[in-house]
């Protein structure tokens, strides 16, 4: 398969600055600096074309920063992305919205996502009028066509979005993605504030739509059975570092990172009945001011002196597999 996207080194902060009062106190001797907190930290990642990639890790990590980025919705502090081949780091704003036209992002919420003034309609036809894809006169067939497409009635194309069920308003949201033709989505837990039968019918129509428009996925969840079921390779990601990559069958079968393990030790199965569960041990750090070395060294029951001092690399440790630990350097 042919690479769609590629990440490199791709890095994200967000810094607070310090207001007048602040620089003032600061030249005065008081200890205040900029808050930067590292959301993202020098992720490289590839996906191939029609796969299905699940980014997994807890709250915090920075899954939902790095989706922005590959959607453009958020601009990168430093590193590079390549879409089919193009770096669209190097790229102005305006052509940037015009390349990635076909990555579009599907999000948490489907409420907060919709705009609560326009009817379904609209929000639907909206972008590809903008775009040129089609014109204002056919909007209301073309809505009609993707709302068939994502198991929406057309009839309801003049509602707004307070008028449907959760289920219905991100069948919504995946409909406005779908409008602009787009060959590449990013699933920001596009599931996670669904009950959860109507979260297996969202499920099996990303599946319908994947194979019926050969859809590339960046998948990012925190449940990790949605992703086993759904997912041709597993990233996780901690602290904003991606700490291994591997199919979907060696993450679950033979996880090598101890982060991934403690991560499986958690999900409930019928094989581990009657099994007292124990939590990550310690909270995850802040990212205003990450461990250094080995960012999960502090939670680790593997961790030496050498995890505290320095980052290991993620390196392949197998075909097609990658870890980030100094238990598979160390002699």
């Amino acid at each position: 398969m042919s690479t769609m996207f590629e990440t490199r080194n791709l890095s994200k902060k967000f810094v607070k600055t310090l207001d007048t009062a602040a620089k003032i106190a600061q030249r005065f001797g008081a200890d205040i600096r900029e808050e930067v907190v590292h959301a993202v930290d020098g992720v490289n990642l590839t996906i191939k074309r029609g796969e299905v990639v699940g980014l997994v890790g807890e709250s915090g990590c920075g899954k939902s920063t790095f989706g922005r980025m590959v959607a453009g919705i958020l601009p990168p502090t430093s590193g590079q992305m390549f879409y089919r081949g193009q770096d669209v780091t190097e790229l102005d704003k305006e052509t940037v919205l015009e390349s990635m036209l076909q990555v579009q992002m599907i999000f948490q919420d489907p409420f907060a996502s919709l705009n609560p003034r326009m009817r379904v309609e609209e929000i639907i036809s909206e972008a590809p009028v903008v775009h040129g894809l089609i014109k204002p006169s056919e909007r209301a067939s073309y809505a009609e066509e993707v709302m068939l497409r994502v198991g929406l009635d057309p009839d309801y194309r003049k509602r707004y979005p307070h008028q449907f069920s959760g289920g219905q308003r991100q069948r919504i949201g995946i409909a406005r993605a779908l409008a602009v033709n787009p060959d590449f989505l990013v699933c920001d837990e596009a599931i996670a504030a669904l009950d959860v039968s109507i979260q297996a019918q969202v499920i099996n129509l990303f599946m319908d739509l994947r194979k019926d428009l050969d859809l590339t996925y960046l998948f990012i969840s925190h449940d990790l059975s949605v992703v086993e079921h759904i997912s041709d390779r597993v990233v996780i990601m901690y602290l904003g570092r991606v700490v291994e990559i591997a199919s979907t069958a060696d993450i679950f079968d033979s996880p090598n990172h101890p982060y991934t393990t403690a991560l499986l030790n958690e999900v409930p199965t019928l094989d581990s009945r009657g099994i007292d569960y124990h939590p990550i041990s310690g909270e995850i750090p802040s990212p205003l001011d990450p461990p250094p070395g080995c960012h999960f060294h502090p939670r680790c029951p593997h961790a030496s002196e050498r995890c505290q001092i320095e980052a290991p690399e993620l390196i392949e440790i197998s075909p097609d597999r990658f870890s980030a630990c100094h238990l598979n350097t160390s002699e």
